[in-house]
């Protein structure tokens, strides 16, 4: 079998989700399994080079993974024809000036998401990729946790009938970082570092709420900084000004209507950290990331609405589990997978800076909807 190297410059990955996610379960996974087989039977074999600005986390990475390559250069690893793909994972307010700087260089792009802090900097990234005939991706991993995958076999098969209602439930309560450490970084809840629970979540309810429902028509969102006082991660007393909580409604292109609660300071009493019901004329589900629960028409019960008697029914016992009828990927290294095929057999891959300059889009428009406290509309992009 023939091998073929394919060079990867992770940038940014020294931090939470960029190792864990990106690099140790995704990219070394795949080297560690093997490689990924082509259609011709060429094994690729991606081999990272982790890039940022502590030295120190970069070494300590490389050497717990056996990573040969690491640099605090990103223009000398630019330059490098060996490394034809760029990915990004730095904080959203340094990620325009990354990329841009990477579709000069000629790279492949894949990068997390948010694609940049406003919608004029991430079209315009897209429309600089797309001049520079490179390809592009952004990360969308929802879209391959088993339990939304679920609700779009549901979706699908015709399941629902015709769609009324998607309600999502996300969060978990973020500690301030005066006693327990807080769970996220302290740059998530300053706006002026790209941070904002809008910014962050909604991005992920578009694509969801494109590629599951039927794509977003209008917008109305209210969001809100409940906790204004925080600790970062020296110890250090700050005024969080980025919103913490949003609640959005969402207007679908096929007539049904969404709402996403979205928060940071929430305590869970739910099946997971996030949840969504669909409702539709024949039957109902309810997914959590890995699970998914439906309700068919004809096992509908008739609850009576009595509150002066207690409750008899037991509601929960009412749905059915949708079985595991696949082995399921991590998301990300799915996604991943995707990408690298993208690149190297020229696959379709359309979750690209488009797609993610539409989640942008949608932040941008529900802080508008936010300031001024009414519906807006969402517009198409232009290719």
């Amino acid at each position: 079998m023939a091998e073929k190297q394919i060079g990867i410059i992770m940038n940014g990955v020294t931090g939470r989700m960029g190792a864990k996610q990106h690099l140790l379960r995704s990219i070394l996974a795949i080297r560690d399994e093997g490689g990924l087989i082509l259609g011709n039977g060429t094994c690729v074999i991606p081999e990272p080079v982790l890039v940022g600005r502590d030295s120190g986390k970069l070494r300590s990475l490389a050497k717990e993974h056996g990573i040969a390559r690491w640099s605090t250069d990103v223009e000398e690893m630019l330059r490098d024809d060996n490394l034809p793909i760029f990915f990004d994972a730095v904080s959203t307010d340094l990620r325009v000036n990354f990329v841009r700087r990477a579709i000069a260089a000629g790279k492949h792009i894949y990068c997390e998401k948010p694609t940049a802090t406003n919608f004029v900097d991430a079209v315009n990234l897209y429309r600089g990729a797309k001049a520079a005939d490179i390809k592009h991706g952004v990360v969308q991993d929802k879209l391959w946790l088993p339990g939304l995958l679920k609700l779009k076999y549901l979706f699908d098969s015709g399941f629902f009938g015709r769609l009324l209602s998607v309600r999502g439930e996300f969060g978990y309560w973020v500690f301030d970082g005066a006693g327990e450490p807080a769970q996220r970084p302290s740059w998530n809840y300053r706006r002026g570092q790209g941070g904002g629970i809008i910014l962050d979540m909604l991005t992920h309810w578009r694509y969801l709420l494109d590629n599951l429902f039927g794509g977003v028509k209008a917008v109305s969102c209210r969001g809100v900084v409940h906790i204004d006082e925080r600790w970062d991660e020296a110890g250090e007393r700050y005024e969080s000004d980025a919103e913490d909580a949003a609640y959005a409604t969402f207007e679908l292109g096929n007539g049904g209507i969404a709402h996403f609660n979205s928060s940071w300071a929430v305590r869970v009493r739910r099946d997971d950290l996030l949840t969504i019901q669909v409702d539709g004329t024949d039957g109902s589900a309810v997914a959590g990331l890995r699970r998914c629960w439906t309700q068919s028409r004809i096992n509908t019960p008739t609850p009576v609405w009595n509150p002066d008697l207690p409750q008899t029914m037991d509601y929960l016992a009412d749905w059915q589990e949708v079985l595991d009828n696949a082995d399921y990927e991590n998301a990300f290294k799915a996604q991943w997978e995707l990408f690298l095929r993208h690149v190297t057999e020229d696959t379709p891959f359309r979750w690209d800076l488009r797609e993610g300059a539409k989640g942008v889009q949608l932040a941008e428009l529900a802080y508008q909807s936010s300031l001024e406290r009414r519906w807006v509309d969402v517009p198409e992009i232009e290719n």
